[in-house]
């Protein structure tokens, strides 16, 4: 299978918070546990049963988040390239629909943020902007329909 690629700012994130996760969170379930258990019969301690559960969501995160640090290429931000869309990529789009000019960042799946105009190579917008140089155009099927957009500016 493929590694996934994902920026250098987005590793640098998932590191922060798996050390955080790591570091700090696990020590703090630690003490929580130790003081439900200190609360006497476990099969009727409903602090202790929330407690376990908290800790097994925050141990699947944390190998969520090793994984995907394991199986993703880091793409260098000297590497984005300004002549075809890729990973990285801010373009500028202009829907066909709408007349509206949109200036988007292309980030991996668990980057994205669309408040921030960051969207997943993996979304509509971002699969079918990938590859596209300036003035081709490209179709998504949305909701609403098929949508149209034109790449109008690529930059880093």
């Amino acid at each position: 299978m493929a590694k996934k690629q994902i920026s250098k700012s987005g590793a640098a994130k998932l590191r922060e918070e798996l050390d955080f996760l790591v570091t700090v969170r696990r020590a703090e379930m630690a003490q929580k546990l130790k003081e439900a258990r200190a609360q006497g019969d476990l099969s009727e301690n409903a602090e202790y049963d929330e407690a376990k559960n908290e800790q097994a969501i925050m141990e699947a995160q944390i190998m969520e988040i090793q994984y995907t640090l394991d199986n993703s290429e880091i793409v260098d931000d000297d590497s984005i390239s300004i002549d075809e869309v890729g990973l990285g990529s801010t373009i500028k789009v202009k829907n066909f629909r709408t007349g509206k000019i949109e200036t988007l960042q292309i980030v991996s799946s668990n980057e994205a943020n669309f408040k921030e105009c960051k969207i997943s190579d993996e979304s509509p917008i971002g699969k079918g902007a990938l590859k596209k140089k300036v003035g081709d155009s490209f179709m998504i099927e949305a909701p609403a329909g098929e949508l149209k957009f034109e790449i109008l500016e690529i930059s880093k």
